[in-house]
């Protein structure tokens, strides 16, 4: 392997970040205070719509706080996609709840909207859309199934901020609870971390007491306060799920350059687009006219007139100094979710088949045009 390689993946942090992540430490306030606190009232300010924003640990704590606070519980199911990370259907065990798993759309790798409703049962609670890749799934359709059939909405959007579906922003729909991640990776970052969003005012507050353990207050106020305010109740079995002001203090700059890093990412995959025009290549799906793609992922997929398969081709990447990944090995082809559930690929083919010719390429705003081009001839000499 070169010596000289290409990540998948790298945050774009600056002097402000590590400026205010210095300032947080030196405060002595580390934990979940004031920072925390501005992170999300600037949050919600950004989204707009008159959303609450609740932050969290991790984007799996924010799913599972989210789910929590629907009410869903033993014996109920949840529908979601099989073309996903395991998080976002392992809070549905967490929970003692059922995932039932569906196909996605081929021509925008979400979630299959008619599989959706096909899939409902009487124990049907809840519905949990994946915005696949920083593309909206079909929101419009999926709500209006929804409202149809009497169920709740979370969207998984740890991949899409600033994501919009139908001209709004991803988080400010009428689904329930939409919760984004800031995992290294993402369009934003905050190391590890994630942010729930509502307008539901009990989701909310039922949210913010199960976040730190089940406490019926403040727990930022009970330190702060000038006078004696040591009660407190336990009114909960919660958990621990609260976001450091460490972490809030990245998260703060990393927000105010979110449609700048966007703006980045899309000039990247415009960059591959052009590139890659003429290579037995299935560039990703756009977002749908008029909306906007975060660009988190770029997934390609292999034509079927392609001699070498996936995991060589990508073998060859990395042998010239490309890092590249797959999104993802679907669930039901993962031992838990396969055995539980008797899951096999034949009852998911779309997902199966994309599964077996895609990867992604590397993917982030500080990445130039010659690191592109450097991505592409790498692919084109794997192709040969």
């Amino acid at each position: 392997m070169t010596s000289d390689f290409l990540p998948f993946a790298l945050p774009e942090i600056g002097e402000e970040e590590i400026a205010a992540v210095v300032q947080a430490l030196r405060s002595g306030w580390v934990t979940t205070g004031p920072k925390a606190k501005q992170f999300e009232a600037d949050f919600a300010d950004f989204l707009g719509g008159g959303v609450q924003a609740i932050a969290v640990n991790s984007a799996t704590a924010g799913l599972h706080l989210g789910l929590e606070a629907l009410g869903v519980g033993p014996g109920d199911e949840v529908i979601t996609t099989t073309h996903t990370f395991t998080a976002t259907a392992e809070i549905i065990r967490y929970l003692g709840a059922d995932p039932v798993f569906v196909d996605v759309d081929p021509s925008t790798l979400c979630i299959d909207v008619t599989a959706v409703e096909a899939a409902i049962t009487p124990r049907t609670k809840a519905i949990i859309p994946v915005h696949f890749a920083g593309r909206a799934a079909d929101m419009q359709a999926l709500l209006a199934v929804a409202r149809k059939h009497g169920l709740r909405v979370m969207e998984d959007a740890a991949h899409a901020l600033p994501t919009t579906c139908g001209g709004k922003m991803v988080g400010t729909l009428d689904s329930d609870v939409t919760v984004f991640s800031f995992y290294a990776n993402k369009t934003i970052t905050t190391g590890e971390g994630g942010m729930l969003v509502t307008r539901d005012p009990e989701i909310a507050k039922r949210s913010r007491v199960m976040r730190l353990h089940g406490i019926n207050r403040d727990a930022f106020d009970r330190f702060t306060a000038k006078t004696p305010s040591w009660y407190y109740e336990i009114v909960a079995p919660g958990f621990k799920y609260n976001m450091t002001d460490i972490a809030a203090s990245m998260g703060i700059h990393q927000l105010k350059k979110a449609h700048a890093f966007q703006q980045k990412r899309a000039r990247v995959a415009a960059l591959y687009d052009e590139a890659l025009a003429g290579l037995p290549i299935i560039r990703p799906p756009h977002a749908a006219a008029g909306d906007v793609h975060s660009w988190h992922l770029y997934v390609i997929q292999l034509e079927d007139s392609v001699a070498v398969k996936r995991d060589q081709f990508v073998e060859r990447l990395f042998a010239q100094g490309i890092g590249c990944s797959v999104h993802y090995i679907p669930l039901h082809l993962q031992p838990y979710w396969r055995d539980t559930y008797n899951l096999t690929p034949e009852m998911f083919p779309a997902s199966q088949r994309i599964y077996e010719r895609t990867l992604s390429l590397p993917m982030y705003s500080r990445m130039t045009e010659s690191d592109v081009l450097r991505v592409v001839d790498a692919m084109k000499a794997a192709l040969n």
